[in-house]
């Protein structure tokens, strides 16, 4: 065989292995693919620049308990005349325990006539959601809800 072919087959060869060690880790210990407490605190960093976050003018709305994970309905509501001068720009929705923290993000403008969003996510464990609304003078809201997931999604072998 040319040495060639056999040196790209080692290589080749190395890299499923590595990867097939990776799979196992995360396999052996599941808790290593889903973000931390720590990920959704440093979304939300970077979304708010460092600024003060406001509770109150933003509502989520999630089932406390849900069957799967798979299709998790979530409404985001944030209270806002919506006019030329007072409109919600963004709305950034987080969890705290998917692979990747920040599920999406919406972006409004006073053409959009309300500040209401109801979508279908999916939520790899039990855990705490927040959605951060960013008004157009620059100030942050925010709310969250907890929810129960007994089917979990994101992390299944397909």
């Amino acid at each position: 065989m040319n040495k060639t072919i056999q040196h790209h087959r080692r290589n080749w060869l190395k890299q499923v292995k590595g990867l097939g060690l990776l799979a196992l880790g995360i396999c052996l210990n599941p808790s290593a693919a889903f973000a931390k407490k720590e990920d959704a605190d440093e979304a939300i960093k970077k979304i708010t620049g460092g600024a003060a976050i406001l509770e109150g003018k933003v509502k989520l709305t999630i089932p406390p308990l849900v069957e799967n994970g798979n299709l998790v309905v979530l409404k985001v509501s944030v209270d806002s005349p919506m006019t030329a001068s007072d409109y919600v720009k963004t709305i950034h929705v987080i969890a705290e325990a998917n692979p990747s923290p920040n599920i999406f993000t919406v972006f409004l403008t006073p053409r959009s006539g309300t500040a209401n969003v109801t979508t279908r996510v999916r939520l790899a464990d039990s855990q705490k959601v927040w959605a951060i609304a960013q008004m157009s003078n620059g100030s942050f809201w925010q709310g969250s809800a907890e929810t129960l997931v007994t089917l979990s999604a994101c992390t299944e072998m397909v």
